[in-house]
């Protein structure tokens, strides 16, 4: 039976075979990217990446290529349902929702008692400050509201919001996590678990180098 991780490499290039046909000079002004004839380039979460005009892959790197690494299956998911698949007239409503709240389905890993949530929660108690710092690290802009409470690019035009509070005598930690109005312009609601699980990777990866 074939693994999971040749599933997923089947559909990344799938999806590089659908990247490439679409519009990228679209993407380009849609998007305001930097490009050459090669690459398409877009930061994500703290990180620079480039897509192969040519063959669909999508790479990244925090020294300008100098290194350079082959992006996972939530980081390539992403982007490709962002730069082919966001509504053409995308725009920000500049008002914050809780995650939870973007989609009529109710049930799943995003609603805010799912264990997802609570699993990034139990990782982040006791370490307020490691957080913080991590934060900081990607650029967040601190907020009030909660230990721990930043705003964050998952994209340079697409914000969002992470709150988190520690565990006491009656309540486990808690973390919450508020998206743009119009999000759902941007990527599909199954994409964000994508895009999600990539942030608290990023995130906890900071916090880890610290």
């Amino acid at each position: 039976m074939q693994n999971s991780n040749s599933n997923y490499e089947k559909m990344k290039n799938i999806m590089a075979e659908t990247f490439l046909s679409y519009d990228q000079e679209h993407m380009i002004q849609k998007f305001s990217l930097k490009a050459n004839l090669n690459y398409l380039y877009l930061p994500f979460v703290g990180h620079i990446y480039r897509i192969d005009r040519f063959s669909g892959n999508v790479q990244w790197s925090d020294d300008n290529f100098q290194t350079v690494n082959t992006a996972d299956y939530n980081e390539t998911m992403t982007i490709y349902d962002v730069l082919c698949n966001s509504k053409e007239h995308c725009h920000l409503a500049h008002e914050f929702v809780n995650i939870s709240a973007l989609s009529s389905v109710k049930t799943g890993n995003l609603t805010q008692n799912g264990g997802f949530f609570q699993h990034n929660a139990d990782f982040f108690d006791g370490k307020t400050a490691e957080l913080h710092r991590a934060c900081q690290t990607l650029h967040g802009k601190p907020l009030n509201k909660g230990d721990v409470a930043c705003e964050l690019e998952l994209f340079p035009f697409l914000p969002l919001i992470i709150r988190f509070w520690e565990s006491d005598e009656e309540f486990p930690a808690s973390l919450q996590i508020l998206a743009d109005k119009n999000t759902l312009d941007y990527m599909h609601y199954e994409t964000l678990m994508f895009a999600l699980t990539h942030l608290f990777h990023r995130i906890q990866e900071e916090m880890n180098l610290l």
